[in-house]
């Protein structure tokens, strides 16, 4: 039997690390090859239990070296691409929206490249339903796979590209891909900048919580191990050259969230502090996953399950999160509201 060789780009981070982690554990038959550049929202320590399983191997490269990427695919001879890395934070995106062509674009398109020149079996590109511009705050309407491409961010717009980069190498050289577009992931080992763990480290410091606007801009909240399993059917079991929308049918507004977490670990809903709203900042993300769901999916965690798991966790490894935001991990985002 042949013994597959899963190439996964950003491992290092949140999404890709939960897979990894996922990966290693559930298939101790695949190698599982870990590639990321460890940048500052990248970190190992969240797989020093796998670093000495045999089916794990650790690799550092920039995706966007073209020599160095051609090198690793002519040595190690990868058959599944799955695809992570990428810029994810849409306010970094505001203020530096090179950096965001630079990997998640070109990057993608010299994975691509290598994947086409190797004939890996398929690659995964993991994008989001930002993709897809936003909605309205009507709860009827869902972003389907048909949904046009309306991306209103840098970091969308890049994501968007990368899609469509990916869709062509399907369509013109008959590179065996899929394209799965998730909602707002949530979990253990997600870095302090996105909402859910800045609000979890934030009240557990007494900090003031910062919340765009008015708190009302609604997103559909995943679980990243729901994810995890959504992607493994995909690789597995996705049409080749389709793509799958991944929801968690857990739509929550930002103050609501905030809120959750608050009442959670018994805090004053005072630490709530309204800011100014992002630039562009889309209204309403809603994901119809029923494409996925009749290839054999389904979400297993709830919102209130998930994320009282997640704080728990965060309360259980406040050393890792500690070092996160402090010194020379500390983003901008942090430093903003650190004051």
């Amino acid at each position: 039997m042949h013994l597959k060789k899963i190439l996964v780009t950003g491992g290092a981070g949140f999404i890709g690390g939960n897979f990894v982690q996922y990966m290693v554990e559930k298939y101790p038959n695949y190698d599982i090859y870990n590639l990321d550049l460890l940048t500052y929202a990248g970190d190992l320590t969240k797989h020093e239990e796998i670093e000495e399983k045999k089916n794990y191997t650790f690799l550092k490269a920039d995706i966007a070296d073209r020599d160095e990427v051609n090198s690793l695919f002519e040595e190690y001879q990868f058959d599944f691409v799955i695809h992570f890395a990428a810029e994810s934070h849409v306010d970094r995106s505001i203020t530096d929206p090179g950096i965001f062509v630079h990997t998640n674009v070109v990057g993608t398109q010299v994975l691509l490249d290598a994947a086409k020149q190797y004939g890996i079996t398929k690659f995964v590109h993991v994008s989001t339903d930002e993709v897809y511009g936003d909605l309205e705050f009507d709860p009827t309407t869902f972003f389907t796979e048909d949904t046009a491409l309306q991306p209103n961010s840098p970091y969308s717009a890049s994501k968007a590209s990368s899609d469509l980069l990916v869709r062509a190498y399907h369509e013109t050289f008959g590179l065996p891909v899929n394209i799965t577009r998730c909602s707002n992931n949530y979990g253990p080992y997600h870095f302090p900048e996105k909402l859910i763990p800045l609000t979890i480290s934030r009240v557990l410091n007494n900090q003031k919580v910062p919340v765009y606007g008015d708190g009302k801009n609604i997103r559909d909240w995943l679980h990243v191990l729901d994810h995890c399993s959504a992607i493994d059917l995909v690789m597995h079991e996705g049409v080749n050259g389709d793509v799958y929308n991944i929801g968690g049918h857990n739509e929550r507004t930002n103050l609501e969230v905030v809120k959750t977490i608050i009442g959670n670990l018994n805090k004053s809903e005072e630490l709530i502090e309204y800011v100014s709203d992002r630039l562009g900042h889309d209204k309403r993300y809603a994901i119809d996953p029923t494409k996925l769901e009749n290839l054999g999916w389904k979400p297993t965690y709830t919102f209130e399950t998930g994320v009282a798991q997640t704080i728990q966790w965060y309360l259980d490894n406040k050393q890792w999160w500690e070092k996160i935001i402090s010194g020379e991990y500390q983003t901008y985002f942090e430093k903003q509201y650190s004051k």
